[in-house]
């Protein structure tokens, strides 16, 4: 696996964006979950820079999000298809994740242009912190506790805190505090 794109070896967001983070990348994927396979597919459908795809797809593939297989039709040379791997299939819950923040933040006048669905019923879906008991919980129940894992450089250890002031902005403020009991105690922030 490369490594020239692994932002910070102790953030697994930094270490997720160095693979994902780059434009187009998620839009790549998102026609990839759609069924497109081959490069001049991406191309047409995105209406994307042969030379930035094959940089995207090189990456999702040195990072084990796609694969790459030769295939060739008669009379044509060999060319390649790119599949998701199960790393990648579990990204359709990032994109999910983006749509949705989308379709509530950016929406579109005319609404949204896809909806998530389960197969079996046609029950509409949304993505979701779950619990280990299966049930959802509220995004701002969920606290993020430091492990054992986390770096103790003290420039590594300010985190900031985020309070929500109305459903579209946010403030912050250092969180001094890391103690599971006082993790969500908003009184001290003004």
């Amino acid at each position: 696996m490369a490594s020239s794109k692994v932002l910070d070896r102790y953030c697994s967001i930094a270490r997720s964006l160095g693979v994902l983070g780059e434009r187009w990348t998620f839009l790549i994927l998102r026609e990839a979950m759609d069924g497109v396979t081959r490069f001049a597919q991406f191309r047409d459908e995105l209406g994307i820079a042969p030379d930035v795809l094959t940089d995207r797809l090189t990456t999702l593939v040195d990072y084990g999000v796609m694969s790459r297989a030769p295939y060739q039709e008669p009379g044509s040379r060999t060319r390649y298809a790119y599949t998701l791997t199960p790393a990648g299939e579990e990204l359709h819950v990032a994109l999910g994740s983006l749509q949705q923040w989308g379709d509530t933040y950016l929406p579109r006048p005319a609404g949204p242009t896809v909806e998530r669905r389960t197969r079996k019923n046609n029950r509409p879906v949304h993505v979701g912190f779950i619990d280990d008991r299966g049930r959802e919980v509220a995004a701002n129940e969920v606290a993020a506790i430091r492990t054992s894992a986390y770096p103790s450089d003290s420039r590594r250890t300010k985190v900031r805190r985020v309070v929500a002031v109305s459903n579209r902005t946010r403030r912050a403020q250092p969180n001094h505090d890391q103690s599971p009991a006082n993790v969500g105690d908003d009184s001290r922030v003004p």
